[in-house]
């Protein structure tokens, strides 16, 4: 087999149909579109009309609600910490804070504040300073001998 004999199967693809060529094929003059109306003429958007009765995504009831002023905090596990403290990218010995774990390129950008979380296992002795932490992480860092201070932001 060539490259130019290659085919479809037959009846695989089919040709597309020419609408408004003529009254002799059939779908002439309006091109089956009728007569008149919205939908007969170019430009027609409309999903989700339905007539001029309620649409049915207003009838739906609303649900939750966004708060406007919610904090966003960037997330480091433990796991990934310990991980840096291997690869010697983050020093254990000195106290650990949001700008150095910035440096270190664990976080991209430290958004509303810090939150350390407990995945992962830790056995340096650290010395943590952020803005959150969770419980199960305070006491996984104070397991391994260290501490987690949570300093709370300056109220804007």
């Amino acid at each position: 087999m060539k490259l130019n004999e290659l085919r479809d199967n037959p009846g695989a693809t089919k040709k597309a149909k020419r609408v408004g060529r003529g009254p002799g094929s059939g779908t002439g003059k309006t091109a089956g579109r009728g007569i008149k109306g919205q939908k007969s003429r170019s430009g027609v958007a409309i999903a989700g009309y339905e007539g001029g009765q309620m649409p049915l995504y207003m009838r739906l009831p609303k649900r939750g609600f966004n708060k406007p002023n919610r904090k966003k905090f960037a997330v480091v596990n433990l796991g990934l910490i310990q991980k840096f403290i291997d690869a010697k990218k983050l020093d254990a010995k000195a106290e650990i804070t949001e700008d150095t774990l910035l440096e270190a390129g664990i976080i991209r950008r430290k958004l509303d504040g810090v939150r350390i979380l407990a995945k992962g296992d830790i056995s340096a002795k650290l010395k943590l300073s952020v803005t959150g932490a969770s419980k199960s992480a305070i006491e996984a860092v104070e397991k391994a001998g260290g501490s987690l201070t949570v300093a709370t932001p300056a109220a804007e």
